[in-house]
């Protein structure tokens, strides 16, 4: 059998960031229809490399062959011409445009070459959204979307492309499991069509369940290529990391305490379907040194319960909310930051990180009343206690004075963490804390809730990976519909009952509309 053309050709691809190299002599290739996974930790120099591929990197040493020829791009626009697509982790979106305009941003359809066709854009959007499965309106402005449904706007936009080569960096990372498997089919129809797609990934599941071959960074080298057929899980991740993780085992050996949280009857009506409640009755406690799981379909309203209980929803709940034993009423994020409430959001890039200061400056912002003497900020003693943030959370950086952007993913989680511990919370609110951060920080960070929880905190997460759930929480509790279904200690819990549990509503709804 003739193995496939080869597409894609790195040879030799070293960056530097100054003194620091993000890549050294990077070789590797992709062929015609297959899917080559490309696995390492964050910092590992994965999207360095992709950058470069896809035009945002155009200074670099070594050379990129497409199709057998030489290029090196001078843009985005200039990597998309030549047939090469990428769908970011961190979504590159202008909210205030619709779906479809977000699409087809810079390749607009026009009629006569002078006026917007935004018909046809939108029967095309509304022909994308239909494959990947996704159910909202392509006129729908994309600061009204969730960020699941946000990051399907992105893959579409890739997919009307039409791209030989396409990238997709972390493209489940906001996903709900039944999307993902859409997006899995509609993966395989590409590669059936002869597209060659580059598929990063931290999850183990999704590489080994697509990949054809899987290349492995570790500290900005190529380590190795295997089959997919050919190694195991574990083998990747110790080629990741350069050293072996065990299953994540972690310490459930704190007793739960008082009750620090409880919730009765929370409501939360739809903003546009008056009918409809995002959250209906809702009851729930968390005591002092537990983790209590939330688990959902996408639309389940777990976001939506984090945000009424950080007194960030734009519509006002209704119910009950204690804080440790005393009724309270939050309407915006500082008066549950006085009751002692903090929340680490979903979306990094958007609601975590000031993006144009330093690390330094993104832990203290909340802490600045503290380290401030009459008028006059204290700007050692606000490094220091920077500082001393970065030591407890093991947090890899040069310093505090360095840009928040030039730190991975999982450290930037880490200094998010940081900023909200300096305000001594009793419960912290994790919405999907550890999207798109690889295994070894993933595991640093469930060592460091746990630890939290032997300080006597209450953590109330959410997560869409089940695992990750199981691995982590006391208690789990599911919704469905904005609906409490179920609610599971550690040892009870199963991914088979708590999927039961997270679409028994929607069954039992479905069957009654019948």
């Amino acid at each position: 059998m003739v193995a496939p053309a080869i597409r894609l050709e790195v040879k030799g691809v070293t960056k530097r960031f100054g003194g620091v190299t993000a890549l050294s002599d990077i070789s590797l290739d992709a062929r015609s229809g297959e899917i080559l996974a490309i696995c390492g930790e964050n910092g590992a120099g994965k999207s360095t490399l992709m950058k470069i591929l896809s035009g945002a990197i155009t200074e670099y040493e070594g050379t990129v062959q497409l199709n057998g020829r030489p290029v090196k791009f001078d843009g985005p626009r200039d990597a998309e011409e030549a047939g090469i697509s990428i769908i970011y982790q961190e979504l590159n979106l202008v909210p205030d445009l619709s779906a479809a305009a977000n699409i087809f941003l810079g390749r607009e359809r026009t009629v006569g070459g002078m006026f917007l066709d935004d018909r046809t854009m939108e029967k095309l959007a509304a022909e994308y959204f239909e494959r990947l499965g996704a159910q909202f309106s392509p006129r729908t402005k994309v600061r009204d979307l969730r960020i699941g449904d946000q990051q399907m706007v992105e893959i579409a936009k890739a997919l009307s492309l039409d791209a030989d080569v396409l990238i997709m960096d972390e493209p489940t990372s906001a996903l709900a499991d039944a999307e993902v498997t859409r997006l899995f089919r509609v993966v395989e129809t590409l590669k059936s069509q002869g597209v060659t797609v580059l598929y990063i990934s931290h999850k183990m599941d999704e590489v080994f369940h697509l990949a054809d071959r899987i290349t492995i960074f570790r500290d900005g080298r190529h380590v190795a290529t295997r089959d997919a057929g050919e190694i195991k899980p574990q083998e990747v991740i110790q080629l990741m990391v350069g050293r072996e993780i065990s299953a994540l085992h972690v310490d459930h050996s704190v007793c739960p305490g008082e009750v620090v949280l409880q919730v009765e009857n929370l409501t939360l009506p739809h903003a546009t379907h008056p009918s409809r409640l995002q959250l209906n009755k809702v009851d729930f406690e968390l005591r002092a040194g537990e983790v209590l799981g939330i688990a959902g379909l996408l639309g389940a309203g777990r976001t939506e319960l984090l945000e009424s209980l950080f007194g960030a929803s734009p519509e006002t709940p209704t119910g009950i909310i204690r804080i440790q034993g005393k009724t309270v009423n939050l309407r915006s994020p500082a008066q549950a930051i006085e009751h002692g409430i903090a929340m680490v959001t979903e979306d990094r890039k958007r609601l975590g990180l000031f993006s144009e200061m330093s690390v330094g400056a993104n832990i203290t912002i909340c802490h600045l009343k503290e380290l401030t003497r009459g008028p006059f900020l204290q700007l050692s003693e606000e490094r220091r206690t920077a500082e001393a943030s970065v030591e407890r959370l093991g947090i890899k950086t040069a310093g505090t004075s360095i840009p928040i952007n030039s730190l991975s993913g999982g450290n930037q989680q880490k200094c998010i963490l940081a900023r909200w511990l300096l305000t001594k919370p009793r419960v912290l609110l994790l919405d999907e804390p550890t999207r798109g951060i690889d295994v070894g920080a993933k595991a640093e960070i469930y060592t460091l809730l746990r630890n939290l929880c032997r300080e006597g905190l209450g953590i109330l997460m959410t997560s869409s990976e089940l695992p990750e759930l199981l691995a982590v929480c006391d208690r789990i509790m599911v919704l469905c519909e904005g609906r409490k279904t179920a609610e599971f200690s550690r040892t009870e819990a199963t991914e088979e009952k708590i999927m039961h549990a997270a679409t028994e509503f929607a069954t039992v709804a479905a069957h009654s509309r019948r």
